[in-house]
């Protein structure tokens, strides 16, 4: 069925590399990606690639830097191998926040990110909700960008009432907000925050009825977990009922698994776009969903040219 099929990973996300290749039912390509005692990254490609649709599954995620690195060289190894097609599969796309020029001087290291992976053999970029969707156009090459909405959608669906509104964070969610609570057929509101400096949120005013209702906080990533909790406490102060926060990516970096856990938010939903790391394990409010058959999916279209689109449809 996959004759000229090639499934390979990094170390980023073995656990999501080996759901997407039982879902296929192709076997993990052969590779051994691993340290020289200087820390510099060795890649061996263990079995011929000639001529094949090859897929590099790996998310830039902590250590964010060294996963890029792998991707990087698992690239350029593929390249060099003579495969036909390198797909990038990127499950979380590091650096995705700096997207643009915020103050003088500074760079748009997602630009550099694209560029690095377009000249070290990608044919293709496949990745999953990215923090800005310009980030599409800075590469020259195709780039499918998808969705966990599905998988988030059917997970509220089964689990909450009629009686919640669906809550951006922040004025940048808005657009991802309405578009859920429309899927829903519930109302949305947001929360009109203002950031001082990187990383520090102050919550400023809910726009939108939240009084006895349960609220679910909707981002596409939480990082330190500032946003989301402090979110959480002004809806309590609003008088919401439950609090419950959902998003695609846990970066939960530094302070944030203390911070949830402190935290009145009842539930947290994520993906294994990254996978958790063993602290944020050890707490029950935290559930992960599996991207898998989603992604598998979509690799199976893009290798019969088959529509990716209608995935969300």
């Amino acid at each position: 069925m996959f004759d000229k099929l090639k499934i390979f990973a990094g170390n980023s996300n073995p656990p999501l590399a080996g759901d997407i290749c039982r879902h296929l039912g192709v076997p993990p390509g052969k590779a051994e990606v691993k340290s020289f005692s200087d820390g510099e990254i060795c890649v061996e490609i263990q079995e011929s690639v000639r001529g094949m649709e090859v897929y590099v599954i790996q998310s830039t995620c902590s250590p964010g830097n060294r996963n890029l690195m792998e991707l990087l060289i698992m690239l350029d190894a593929l390249k060099r191998a003579s495969a036909h097609a390198i797909t990038a599969v990127i499950p979380y796309y590091g650096y995705a926040r700096q997207d643009r020029k915020v103050a003088p001087r500074t760079p748009i290291t997602a630009k550099l990110v694209a560029d690095l992976i377009t000249v070290a053999g990608a044919t293709r970029i496949l990745c999953m909700d990215l923090h800005a969707g310009q980030i599409q156009g800075f590469f020259n090459i195709p780039v499918d960008n998808l969705y966990a909405t599905p998988v988030l959608l059917e997970h509220i669906q089964k689990n909450y009432t009629d009686n919640t509104v669906i809550v951006s964070p922040d004025a940048g969610g808005v657009e991802r907000a309405r578009a859920f609570a429309k899927k829903l057929n519930i109302s949305f509101a947001m929360i009109d925050k203002r950031r001082p400096a990187p990383n520090v949120a102050e919550i400023m005013n809910i726009i939108g009825d939240v009084s006895g209702k349960d609220c679910i906080l909707l981002d596409d990533m939480i990082d330190t977990a500032g946003t989301i909790t402090q979110a959480a406490d002004a809806l309590v102060k609003q008088g919401a009922k439950e609090v419950y926060a959902c998003c695609t990516h846990p970066v939960l970096s530094g302070p944030a698994v203390e911070r949830l856990k402190k935290s009145p938010i009842k539930e947290v939903i994520v993906t294994d776009t990254i996978p958790l790391r063993d602290e944020a394990k050890k707490i029950n409010k935290i559930k992960s969903l599996t991207v898998a058959p989603l992604l598998g999916e979509a690799i199976k279209r893009i290798h019969y040219g088959e529509s990716v689109s209608s995935l969300f449809v």
